[in-house]
């Protein structure tokens, strides 16, 4: 599985970008595409989590209820809406694909495929 992030930017906080992660090769009703970031000097971290067959949503407590993640399986793509952006949302964004149990979403080991990143930054 191939994936490709695009949508980063920089943003004033308070504002709104979409990330969209084009997703292609063999992929499964199960497999779930997440979105994990990564700020300087920091651990990746779990944002959230679509799995397709549901299609079922997670979301880190951080960004409820600000972030939205949904997908267009005709297109092979997976978005994520961020809403109500503040600096601590600047980080690289990274979108994952792997065959993983909703119980465990947010362990990034369990994906076998993975973006290169697109840069995030809110400016306050």
């Amino acid at each position: 599985v191939q994936l490709v992030e695009s949508g980063g930017g920089l943003v004033q906080a308070g504002g709104s970008l979409r990330l969209s992660c084009e997703v292609s090769g063999r992929t499964f009703s199960s497999t779930t595409i997440s979105w994990f970031r990564q700020a300087p000097g920091k651990e990746r971290e779990f944002v959230g989590a679509i799995i397709r067959s549901g299609p079922s949503t997670y979301y880190a407590e951080t960004v409820k209820g600000r972030f939205t993640i949904s997908s267009d399986n005709a297109k092979n793509m997976v978005y994520l809406q961020m809403n109500n952006l503040n600096a601590e949302d600047t980080a690289v964004y990274y979108c994952a694909a792997g065959v993983v149990s909703r119980l465990v979403v947010a362990q990034a080991r369990l994906y076998d495929s993975w973006g290169q990143g697109t840069q995030v930054t809110v400016s306050s």
